[in-house]
């Protein structure tokens, strides 16, 4: 595993998209979410989760899973962050995701490990810690399961009106896909590599299969600029297909992200923190 560079003091001003921050503040205003994040602790919804992910998945540490934990570590380490619980789980869907917001924690799923590299997982491991140190945890278990039974319910669950709920519903899918762009930047910056992450994207696009090795990684980004750079008529069909579909779905599709990625790193953004020019956390005390 080659050395990293590790970022003391980072911000999440230095990875956080605007458009991410636009759309949680646009979130925040919704003046039902309020009421659903009270009931959400009132209910006990977060200690739920973290009690039901330990049950089902295997708990990684230095004796346990210790390389894997090993990397989780490193990625920590260049985030300057707490290192949370890091947990692997059975099941046949690539994946992986951030939970706990008391207790914060990553499950990884074995089908994940098989289906990226060492290296690749370094974009995976940092992808899952940007979303906690941007606190986008909060708000992402609150949508699991609040958003949902709002939507269902509409004014028979808190009193709310089929207004509000619908107003939050669309509030919090919208910011949803702005913050995986924010955790593709931290990913980015564990990884250290845009190539690597690119990759990585590649296999979560295609999924496991045997011919995995006959991939060309400028083929694929040459498939995601014609996707963002497409002709009026597709750019309708684009925002037609989104409002009908898209708008659900947990994640922004695949070869957006790998563009997005790339644009970030064409501003020079990436190459400045990788030189430490970036936004740190106020020292205590500081004005």
């Amino acid at each position: 595993m080659a050395d990293r560079i590790v970022f003391p003091g980072i911000s999440t001003e230095a990875f956080v998209s605007d458009a991410d921050r636009w759309a949680l503040d646009k979130l925040k205003k919704v003046p039902l979410l309020p009421l659903v994040i009270s009931k959400f602790h009132e209910i006990g919804f977060d200690r739920i989760f973290y009690c039901m992910n330990m049950a089902m998945s295997v708990r990684c540490g230095p004796k346990q899973y210790s390389k894997l934990y090993s990397m989780f570590q490193e990625g920590c380490r260049v985030l300057d962050m707490p290192e949370p619980e890091l947990y692997v789980s059975s099941s046949p869907f690539p994946n992986a995701w951030a939970g706990g917001v008391e207790r914060p924690y990553v499950t990884v799923v074995n089908s994940m490990i098989n289906t990226l590299s060492d290296e690749e997982l370094y974009y995976l491991i940092g992808h899952e810690l940007g979303h906690i140190k941007a606190e986008h945890v909060l708000y992402f278990n609150v949508g699991a399961v609040l958003i949902q039974i709002l939507d269902i319910l509409g004014r028979r669950t808190f009193g709310a009106s089929d207004l509000a709920t619908t107003a939050l519903v669309i509030a919090f899918h919208e910011w949803v896909r702005q913050a995986e762009f924010s955790a593709d930047r931290a990913g980015l910056l564990v990884q250290q590599s845009l190539d690597g992450c690119v990759d990585s994207l590649i296999k979560l696009t295609a999924g496991p299969n045997r011919m995995s090795d006959d991939t060309n990684r400028e083929a694929y980004m040459d498939q995601a600029r014609a996707y963002q750079n497409a002709e009026p008529l597709d750019q309708v069909l684009k925002a037609l297909m989104f409002y009908m579909f898209g708008w659900r779905f947990s994640h922004p599709f695949p070869v957006a992200r790998a563009q997005e990625l790339e644009r970030w790193v064409q501003t020079g953004a990436f190459d400045r923190i990788m030189a430490g020019d970036y936004v740190r956390v106020p020292a205590e005390g500081a004005a």
